[in-house]
Formats: structure tokens, C-alpha cells, sequence
């Protein structure tokens, strides 16, 4: 039998001048190759062994760039893209309560929430995010944009006691968000989790209901938690425990759980969030741009508690990059620790890849570059001056890199961004309806100012 009757057919191979497998072994791989084979990876090895080892239908060769998995993007509210850089600059209540609740109860709408789902998702995928979790009004919407653009979505659908554009209650919320489930559960791309807003919002009885449906369904449960000492505190003063303790003695605390910001924890929350493997999402630039607090990310690791990376909405950050994120991650972790050995490179890179994978119930399928997981990844162009020379990739990765330096994205094989193009949305037709959002959004939020 000839080697080329050994060889295995696939459908794409890729060189690259580094493999980053964002593996627990901390792995760089020079000069090495990756097979896909019906959307997953089939194989990974050096490209000098490639040719007898694989037959592809689809060569390419990326001789300066990284391949890293696609990085995971575990918190954010997509549609808010359209609210970016509307208020800016105020504390979190004010900038809530006086501009971004009274525009989005004038302004939300299923239109809104598609066309700014799409900016977001642009924005995204031409920085190496292949897949993001939102936590917004009409999920089914949002859905269908990521769906259409080919880019993986957890559907966090919010869940709230009070009224809101897309639901009268906590209940309505909770049937919305099964039979989103029921929808969408047999796709490849869009996944379904519970999004208590937090525990301000929320009731101890719908928090219950949720818990019970999510153990059902076995469906994540996203949350903002402990994202500021006023939260803290009125929960103290009105409850009199904190938010975390609330919610393990609820049973919400554990692997299915993604507490969101957790800038306040103390001794006692540490070791609940410990006890009980509950996941945290760390969202550093929006949480230094609205003086949050600080999440103690490395304290949190060396407890071994999983934390993920996310941006939050880019009407609080005001991007959603996530090579930015990784960098003020790693950097806030060392001034937090005081120690400059806290959060290295590689471990802020698993924060942005498999640590999200992991928080959202996904790992098995993405996060890092291994044999039979999804063929998600994305290339980065090292070859540019902020990236020269090169000792170690990964670190340049984590504190040089740009997001305009990612070249192509691969989601479940299928190409979404080529050597910078979108190859999935209209850029021109994008740009048009965002700037139409524009003149509505401004003109509305003038007149609020001069009332």
C-alpha cells in the first residue's frame, strides 16, 4: 500500500508557524499543522509530518501567525453595542438609572436587539471570538444573528421580576427561556442558559423556580454577583446576609453557576464559591470604567475556583476585545496580588479559551485545540513591529497583541473571517443601519439632557 493510500482525507489542513493549544501542559507548538475533518479537528502534528499523514481537500499555509483556540467571550450584552459610548463616564447607578434604562424602555425592540447583535458579532469575530455569551432581551433574536453570522452563542435569557420589553414577570421569563431551549437544542452553534439578572432583581421564589429548571434541563445559570459594595451592602442592610451566602443557601452556588463581576469577596464567599466548584466570570476593563471593584482573580485561582474572562457590553467598556481583556486581566491581577508572578501569560489565555469553555458547559466540545473537539480557531499575525521579536508567542499573545492583528477565524470549520474580511456579515450594510441607531439614539438622549 502506497503512503498516499495511508494518508487521511480531510477536508482543511492549516501550517502555522505556532500551534497555541491553550493545554493544561502549557504546550507551543512550532511548526506545526492542523487537520479538519467534517467541523472537528482531526489531527494536530508537525507540518514536516503532515503530508503523509493527511490528504486535504483545502490547503493553507500561515508561515508568521499563531493558531489559538477561538477565544470565548463568557459575559456580555451584544445589542448594547448600539448604547457604546452614549453615557459615559458616570457611576453605575446613575448611568443606569438617568440614560441606559430610559433608552432601552423607549428603544428596545426585536429590530434593536438583531441589528445590534450583529454589530457586536462583527466586532467579534474580527477580533478572534468564536464564541460569546449575552445576557439581553429577545435571545431568540440574538440567536438568529449569531446563527446566521455562524459564530457560537450562549443565550443567557434574562430573567426578572419586573416588567421588561420582552417579558411581563420572572415566570414569563422562565417559559420564554425552556422554550428557547426546545428551539435551538439541537444546534450546533446556539446553546441555552438561565440569566438571573442578579439578586437585586430577582426574588428567593423565581431563583428557586429557576434552579429547578435548569437542574431539569441541565442548563447553565449566568448572574451578576457581588459587582459592587453598594450591592453588597443593601443586601446586608435589607437581608441581612450577603448575596453569595443568599444563593448557596438557595442551591444555586455550584458547576452549573457563572457569578459575573464578583468584585466584593471576602473570606467567608471564597470558600462558599470553593466548597460548592461555582464558576466566576471576570470582566476587568468594565468593571475598572464604572469603579466597581476589583475581582481577586489570582486569590480565586489559588483556591481553585474556575475563573472565565468576559468583556460586558460595549456599552460599559466601550469594545469587545478580548486580547485587550486578557491583557488588563493579567496586568490588574499583579497589582491586586502585589506580586508580579500572579496570572502569567499562558493562564490568562486558558481564562479567555478553555476557563469559558468550562463555565459554560462547553469544554467538551471547545476551548482548546485537541483531536475531535470543534474546529474553532482563530490566526494571528506575529510578524507585526509590536510583536517583534519573538522569544515567546504567548506572551506576546496576552500583553502586545492587537485585536486587528487576527487574520481568519474558523468556527465548527467553516471560515468567518479571511485575511481580515467577513466573510458571513455586509460590512457596508452593517455600517448603515448602525449609523441609522445613531441619529435615533442621539436625538433621544439630547432631548434627555436638555429636560
Amino acid at each position: 500500500m502506497s503512503l498516499s493510500e495511508n494518508r487521511l482525507d480531510v477536508d482543511l489542513i492549516i501550517h502555522a508557524r505556532w500551534i497555541i493549544p491553550a493545554t493544561d501542559d502549557h504546550a507551543i507548538l512550532e511548526h506545526h499543522s492542523i487537520a479538519v475533518r467534517n467541523g472537528a479537528i482531526a489531527g494536530l502534528c508537525a507540518t514536516v509530518d503532515a503530508k503523509t499523514r493527511f490528504r486535504p481537500a483545502r490547503e493553507v499555509s500561515l508561515e508568521q501567525h499563531a493558531l489559538i483556540p477561538g477565544l470565548i467571550n463568557a459575559h456580555g450584552h451584544a445589542a448594547m453595542s448600539l448604547l457604546r459610548g452614549i453615557a459615559d463616564d458616570l457611576p453605575l447607578h446613575t448611568w443606569l438609572n438617568d440614560h441606559i434604562w430610559p433608552l432601552e424602555g423607549k428603544w428596545i425592540s426585536e429590530e434593536f436587539v438583531y441589528q445590534g447583535t450583529q454589530l457586536a458579532i462583527a466586532e467579534m469575530i474580527r477580533g478572534g471570538t468564536s464564541c460569546f455569551a449575552d445576557m439581553y432581551f429577545f435571545p431568540e433574536t440574538s440567536a438568529r444573528a449569531a446563527s446566521e453570522a455562524g459564530i457560537r452563542v450562549q443565550l443567557a435569557a434574562p430573567v426578572i421580576d419586573f416588567p421588561t420589553p420582552w417579558a411581563a414577570d420572572a415566570d414569563e421569563c422562565i417559559r420564554k427561556t425552556t422554550e428557547l431551549h426546545d428551539i435551538w437544542r439541537n444546534s450546533e452553534l446556539v446553546s441555552t442558559a438561565f440569566g438571573p439578572h442578579a439578586p437585586y432583581t430577582v426574588s428567593d421564589e423565581s431563583l428557586s423556580k429557576v434552579l429547578t429548571f435548569a437542574e431539569e434541563l441541565d442548563l447553565p445559570i449566568h448572574m451578576h454577583v457581588h459587582e459592587t459594595a453598594f450591592e453588597v451592602e443593601e443586601a446586608e442592610r435589607t437581608q441581612g446576609q450577603r448575596p453569595v451566602r443568599r444563593l448557596y443557601d438557595l442551591g444555586l452556588l455550584g458547576p452549573r453557576m457563572l457569578c459575573v463581576h464578583a468584585t466584593q469577596i471576602n473570606d467567608e464567599d471564597m470558600a462558599l464559591l470553593r466548597e460548592t466548584a461555582t464558576n466566576v466570570v471576570h470582566c476587568p476593563e468594565s468593571n475598572l470604567k464604572l469603579a466597581s471593584g476589583f475581582c481577586p482573580v489570582h486569590h480565586l485561582q489559588t483556591n481553585g475556583i474556575n475563573v472565565a474572562l468576559g468583556t460586558d457590553g460595549a456599552a460599559s467598556n466601550n469594545d469587545l476585545d478580548m486580547f485587550s481583556e486578557m491583557r488588563t486581566a493579567a496586568l490588574l491581577a499583579k497589582a491586586c496580588a502585589g506580586d508580579a508572578s500572579a496570572l502569567p501569560a499562558y493562564k490568562a489565555l486558558q481564562m479567555a479559551t478553555i476557563n469559558g469553555a468550562k463555565a459554560m458547559g462547553l469544554d467538551k466540545l471547545i476551548g482548546t485545540l485537541e483531536t475531535g473537539k470543534r474546529a474553532d480557531f482563530a490566526a494571528v499575525r506575529m510578524d507585526s513591529f509590536n510583536a517583534m521579536p519573538i522569544y515567546n508567542p504567548v506572551s506576546h499573545l496576552v500583553y502586545s497583541t492587537q485585536a486587528s492583528q487576527v487574520s481568519h477565524l474558523w468556527v465548527n470549520g467553516n471560515l468567518l473571517l479571511n485575511d481580515g474580511e467577513l466573510t458571513t456579515i455586509n460590512k457596508n450594510h452593517l455600517q448603515e443601519q448602525t449609523l441609522a441607531w445613531q441619529q435615533r439614539l442621539q436625538q433621544t438622549e439630547f432631548q434627555g439632557d436638555k429636560a
